[in-house]
């Protein structure tokens, strides 16, 4: 048996989704929340690398990179309007870079990039790939505005590797990026 709408129902549907007055009180979307202060900024304790470097073959020099409080980071779970995401992946990018200056990293051949998920402190279960357009735009301030490597192509990186880490006691989720130096192919 196929049930069927009335001419009357289909224009109430029609009505309804334009947005018109016939819509019930009940499908009206609910204001959107503001997230609660998560307050000051922590740092994280650093990764455990020993781990991490076990897993590469014929690691050379390492660095621990935390980058710079952020209180928007990019996940794969956002729908956000193209400008509003570039104006935070340009934001990452910058940050990347200037860390890179200011820790003064050489131009390496080649690398392997981990990046380490610090959470906020909330108990529920962490994927820390959704994280990959922030590590991305990391990456990518590191290597084209911090000159880590030539390019980020698979010839001269790998990764970025996403880790799961401490979580920070107060503030935003965290990152740190852990460098590591590999042999050339």
């Amino acid at each position: 048996m196929v049930a069927r709408m009335t001419a009357k129902q289909f224009l109430q549907l029609q009505e309804r989704r334009r947005g018109g007055a016939a819509a019930p009180a009940a499908a009206a979307k609910k204001p959107r929340k503001k997230p609660a202060n998560p307050g000051p900024p922590s740092t994280p304790p650093p990764p455990d690398v020993a781990p991490l470097l076990a897993g590469l073959s014929g690691p050379g020099r390492h660095w621990v990179l935390l980058m710079p409080y952020v209180e928007e980071m990019l996940t794969s779970n956002q729908r956000l309007h193209h400008m509003a995401a570039h104006r935070i992946r340009s934001r990452l990018r910058e940050d990347a870079a200037g860390v890179a200056v200011a820790r003064r990293l050489p131009r390496l051949e080649r690398a392997a990039v981990f990046y380490v998920l610090h959470p906020r402190p909330l108990s529920r279960r962490r994927d820390p790939g959704n994280w990959a357009p922030t590590a991305k735009a990391y990456v990518d301030g590191l290597v084209t505005d911090g000159g880590l490597l030539p390019d980020d192509n698979h010839e001269f990186l790998v990764g970025p590797i996403p880790v799961m880490g401490p979580p920070v006691t107060t503030g935003a989720a965290r990152m740190s990026l852990v460098v590591a130096e590999i042999p050339p192919l």
